[in-house]
């Protein structure tokens, strides 16, 4: 039986064998095999129902998708049902006709020179041709220069401070912020995902498990920019928040506990007291909603659920546990519940209005200071499987299986991060519906996306619930499907594309996202060819390069070892290593990195970092990379990361604020100084 196991997971694009980190062949256990296939809507439990659905596979004729992908400039094949000759009809988006006749047995198109969604007619299907261009929006079309070497800064907007925030970042804080970062150079930000979360639940803040990627975190709205002060002040006096928004504001550390519920408690106030006298934001509010359509309907009621069903019952966090009247978001009963709880549904569709104006506000600050690109969003690789995303479109959604990542050589358990993905199979048979409007919805508002594990639209490992990490398998997503539209999104909203795809990829994945122009990204800290680090001229002039990133260690902290000091007592320093012997290899690595970006010197001592963070920005200013990122962190030459990977409670993830305002921050004397090195750094090459 395990050959039809097999032979059907083949079929459905998972790998039923693997190597692991050691090179060593694994095969994936039959009960994963079948749960991740059950998942796929392939029943395998049996082996009759195994057989059964491989039958379907192979005999079953292929429909033809809603939606097929092409490039420009080459010609596309149709599979078409029947075998006759047909008249066939494109209507291009942008107008003008192409029109033929098959030969049947499958419809072979010349090649479309325009890129777009154009409409195919032929034998009473209806199809959307998207003709992608050959490449993402680049560097080079943001600045009209093919040689421009830019660099910018990545900040973790909960972090950012200014007076009367309340103890949480937000978007006017990052208006702030770039304003002051194009003033020294910086062509870009960097944001780490600013996705919607769970409004119910303050506890759940981790950027990189949203709720939904479709929306955004209203955490960050400013309810003083929507309103005024006054309006706020008078708010909180009526509330008796201002003891709690003072404690939050000073904390050093953002308390989401506190802190979320103040301001949604601020926010429900004023749109209950404010808003109705301000007739330019409902009418901008009520454009936003009408252009949202069901997508935010969806969304606004699972939020107003949430609360609803969580609050009064703390076991029934995931929607899956609900009652099954509400599991189904186009049941009568959530319809029901909509009209019955209006106002709170158009409270949280009126907070994601908020929260959009609030982001494209800093984006429009960021280019009117000068920034050919502004904003960089992040796309996180997946959502909660108990979120408003997989609760509004289970079908497109793989309910009951986590991504993850399999053993490898620092984590040897494996690893289930709880996120669910995208199903391929529903992917083509939906015409890639969500996939578009997740990417049109992360690049509405912003000059360029990152996109987490970008490995992730090649393949993805997958871990049913409850099963160990190890025991998953690989899952084969519609790769030139998916790059082909990102490309055609890219160009449309104008937006550069980086891809997060460090570790080990397959041969060519790299050139491929190269020839498509998605900048890969190196970290300084990966760039090693043995004990020696690379120089600045070995980078590639295809990549993104960063000092480091949130999860890891900055360069002060890396230097001083800081990132040991918090891994050791936790056990997190990677099979078979002790305290000893990480310090001893940290410190010959500071001398093999030293060795690569210092003056010729001996290196600094471990516990004075300065120099060594001066070196670095100076020496990633160097390299050949378009694009050079540099946390915020590394800036400030701050020992302490923003997350510490495998860790949850032991460790202020997602929490930490910096020391002051950014006007403040950034005209600190030391890192003026960095600031105009980096740009020093960046200026052209001879």
């Amino acid at each position: 039986m395990d050959d039809t196991l097999h032979d059907l997971a083949r079929a459905a694009g998972v790998s039923p064998h693997w190597h692991d980190a050691f090179g060593r062949p694994q095969t994936v256990p039959p009960h994963a095999l079948r749960a991740i296939l059950g998942a796929l809507g392939l029943p395998a439990e049996t082996d009759a129902l195994a057989r059964e659905s491989l039958d379907g596979l192979r005999h079953t004729a292929v429909p033809t998708p809603p939606l097929v992908t092409g490039d420009v400039g080459a010609p596309l094949r149709v599979p078409l049902p029947g075998s006759g000759p047909m008249r066939w009809r494109i209507t291009l988006e942008e107008g003008g006709l192409v029109e033929g006749e098959s030969q049947g047995g499958g419809l072979d198109l010349p090649a479309l020179n325009v890129p777009g969604y154009h409409r195919l007619e032929a034998g009473g299907l209806d199809v959307t041709l998207a003709i992608a261009p050959e490449r993402c929006f680049s560097i080079a079309d943001a600045t009209g220069d093919e040689r421009a070497r830019l660099w910018g800064l990545g900040v973790q907007l909960y972090g950012l401070k200014r007076p009367g925030d309340g103890g949480i970042g937000d978007f006017t804080a990052l208006s702030d912020f770039v304003r002051h970062a194009a003033g020294a150079g910086a062509s870009a930000t960097v944001l780490s995902p600013v996705h919607a979360a769970f409004s119910a639940d303050p506890h759940h803040f981790s950027p990189y498990a949203p709720s939904s990627r479709l929306f955004l975190n209203v955490l960050h709205v400013d309810p003083a920019g929507l309103f005024g002060t006054d309006a706020v002040r008078q708010a909180a006096d009526a509330l008796s928040l201002g003891g709690i928004l003072s404690a939050c504001e000073s904390a050093p550390l953002v308390d989401w506990v506190r802190a979320g519920p103040a301001r949604l408690a601020l926010l429900r106030r004023l749109f209950d007291t404010e808003l109705p006298a301000r007739p330019d934001l409902v009418a901008a509010y009520a454009d936003f909603r009408r252009a949202r359509g069901q997508a935010l309907e969806g969304h606004a009621r699972f939020e107003a659920l949430h609360a609803h069903i969580w609050g009064s019952d703390l076991h029934r966090w995931n929607w899956r546990t609900w009652p099954g009247e509400y599991r189904d978001a186009t049941s009568p009963a959530v319809a029901a519940f909509a009209r019955e709880h209006g106002s709170e549904v158009e409270f949280h569709a009126f907070l994601q209005w908020a929260a959009a104006h609030g982001l494209a506000s800093a984006q429009a600050a960021a280019r009117a200071a000068g920034m050919p690109v502004g904003l960089i969003g992040d796309l996180a690789v997946g959502c909660d499987g108990g979120g408003s995303q997989c609760w509004s479109a289970p079908d497109d959604m793989l309910i009951g299986l986590s991504i993850g990542a399999p053993p490898d050589l620092l984590n040897s358990l494996g690893q289930a991060w709880g996120l669910a993905a995208f199903s391929p199979r529903a992917l083509v048979a939906s015409g890639f519906r969500s996939f578009i409007a997740m990417l049109r919805a992360s690049m509405a508002h912003v000059g360029g996306v990152r996109i987490d594990h970008v490995m992730g639209l090649l393949r993805l490992w997958m871990v049913p619930d409850g099963a160990d990490p190890k025991d998953g398998a690989y899952l084969a997503y519609p790769f030139e499907d998916l790059i082909r539209l990102v490309a055609l999104e890219s160009q449309r909203h104008r937006t550069i594309v980086t891809g997060e795809d460090l570790g080990t990829v397959p041969d060519g994945f790299r050139e491929t996202l190269a020839s498509r122009q998605i900048l890969g990204m190196q970290v300084l800290w990966f760039e090693r060819e043995g004990p020696r680090f690379k120089t600045a001229g070995e980078y590639l002039p295809t990549a993104m390069a960063v000092t480091g990133t949130h999860d890891l260690p900055t360069v002060a902290g890396w230097w001083r070892g800081r990132d040991i000091d918090w891994r050791a007592p936790l056990g997190l320093l990677g099979e078979g290593i002790d305290e000893p012997a990480a310090r001893a290899e940290r410190e010959a690595d500071r001398h093999a990195l030293w060795s690569t970006i210092g003056d010729g010197t001996p290196p600094p001592a471990a516990t004075e970092p300065d120099a060594a963070v001066d070196a670095a920005l100076g020496f990633v200013g160097r390299t050949t990379a378009p694009l050079v990122i540099i946390p915020l962190e590394d800036v400030l030459g701050e020992s302490e990361q923003p997350n510490l990977p495998g860790t949850v409670d032991d460790h202020p993830n997602w929490r930490r604020r910096q020391p002051g305002a950014t006007a403040q921050l950034l005209d600190r004397p030391e890192v003026k100084r960095r600031l105009a090195l980096l740009d020093q750094a960046r200026q052209p090459l001879a």
